[in-house]
């Protein structure tokens, strides 16, 4: 009679067994079942892509008032090698423009001005003038090789001879004038000094002359 009580716990123990399986299986099946939820892209699920930086706007070219009334050298001397602004401040490039001149050719102020400068650099003969009115800074031009005629302070005006070039110091492959521009720190073409009717080929033009009497 002992062995009854016993089985019927054993019965009842596989019961609950029994049923904890059956509701185990139940949740199994409604997980594999249940629907995979549809994920939709949110701000903080998915980075937003930054919208590119607009490439930068180039600097506008500094403007250079017209204010020449000569050529350096000549009328409409040869140009051996035009303006080639550098890349960076310290890059390669030509920074003026060189005109072919024989030695002893005389150099002449493109403008009126005051010379800031008058003397040798690195063995060459240099002149510079300041142009007054010419902006904040003021331009400066500047000739080379040249052996002055002028000295520091002097005024000078347009077409005022202000030295000679020299047979040595020139870096082209004939006797020529180095002629250069410049904003404080920036170089320039110096071209743009000049206006059309100078740039233009064909006969000079003589500009009139105030407070000088005519030939009788």
């Amino acid at each position: 009679m002992a062995g009854a009580p016993r089985a019927a716990t054993a019965a009842r123990a596989y019961g609950r067994l029994a049923v904890r399986l059956v509701l185990l299986l139940l949740l199994t099946a409604a997980v594999l079942l249940a629907p995979v939820p549809r994920l939709t892209p949110t701000a903080t699920s998915v980075p937003t892509a930054l919208a590119p930086d607009p490439a930068p706007k180039p600097a506008p070219a500094p403007t250079v008032p017209t204010v020449g009334r000569a050529w350096p050298v000549g009328v409409r001397p040869k140009i051996l090698r035009g303006w080639e602004p550098p890349a960076t401040t310290y890059g390669r490039g030509h920074r003026g423009v060189d005109l072919a001149a024989p030695a002893g050719t005389p150099v002449r102020a493109v403008a009126a001005g005051r010379v800031s400068f008058a003397g040798r650099v690195a063995g060459k003969g240099v002149v510079s003038v300041e142009l007054p009115g010419a902006g904040d800074p003021p331009l400066r031009t500047t000739y080379e090789p040249v052996l002055a005629k002028v000295q520091k302070g002097d005024e000078v005006e347009a077409g005022e001879v202000v030295g000679t070039v020299e047979a040595t110091g020139s870096h082209c492959t004939e006797s020529c004038v180095h002629w250069g521009l410049r904003r404080a720190d920036t170089y320039l073409d110096p071209l743009t000094l000049l206006p059309p009717w100078l740039l233009r080929s064909g006969p000079s033009r003589l500009l009139p002359v105030l407070g000088v009497p005519l030939p009788s």
